[in-house]
């Protein structure tokens, strides 16, 4: 489920960093493993030394590889922490890391809508409106909606004003990018309107009805993620 897709917007060296992090997954590589030396992941990745050097760098850098002088690289004791602080990247099985995701969300998301119906300022809402446009118009010209779906939830949390949750669910929202991956960007047109069903409600200040539709837009990804699932006879 670790796919790793060439992107045009990508560096060589960050797909490299992509390749490498699926290569320890792939292979159950532990906290402490030694890699391949530079040479060997040039050739099983089918890249150039440089660009290997350019993804163990950027690895090293986020903390989930680390370089042992006159020894080799190996994989982190901190492995990921700077960007992956509940060490979510290698897991495995990334259907039930999706399923277990969505089950936080289910426990968090739907209450910080109905604080941020209460809480949100103008601006908070004005920036959610505008991610709200955004997000539709990507999917609707059947662009990548990611990264900008992401921010809708992220500025959904910030308008909770709680600096716990703005901090938060940005990390738990990594489903979101598991989602997307493993049902190739499926539930288009529930995810347009759901996401206007939240931003309406927090407009009006109706806090249930934010939470409701928090409730709602989770119930799709769930029965989706649940959908590939059995087709997949997983």
């Amino acid at each position: 489920m670790s796919n790793v897709q060439n992107d045009s917007s990508k560096s060589l060296g960050e797909i490299a960093s992509e390749k490498i992090i699926k290569l320890i997954i792939d292979n159950d590589w532990n906290v402490g493993d030694k890699l391949p030396n530079e040479y060997e992941l040039a050739e099983q990745l089918n890249v150039g030394r440089s660009t290997i050097r350019e993804a163990i760098k950027s690895l090293t850098s986020r903390n989930i590889l680390e370089i042992r002088r006159g020894a080799g690289t190996f994989i982190s004791q901190k492995c990921g922490i700077s960007d992956d602080p509940l060490g979510l990247t290698f897991v495995k099985d990334k259907y039930k890391l999706a399923l277990d995701l969505l089950e936080i969300r289910f426990m968090i998301e739907p209450q910080i809508a109905s604080i941020a119906a209460l809480k949100a300022t103008k601006e908070d809402i004005d920036h959610m409106t505008t991610l709200c446009n955004e997000v539709e118009e990507l999917i609707l010209k059947n662009e990548p909606h990611m990264d900008k779906d992401i921010e809708f939830h992220r500025a959904i949390a910030s308008s909770s004003q709680n600096i716990v949750t703005t901090n938060l669910v940005p990390i738990i929202n990594s489903s979101i990018a598991i989602f997307m991956d493993i049902t190739n960007m499926q539930l288009r047109q529930e995810t347009i309107d759901t996401h206007r069903e939240i931003l309406n409600a927090i407009i009006d200040r109706d806090a249930n009805a934010a939470h409701d539709a928090m409730l709602l837009h989770l119930v799709h990804n769930r029965r989706n993620i649940k959908q590939v699932i059995r087709d997949n006879k997983i």
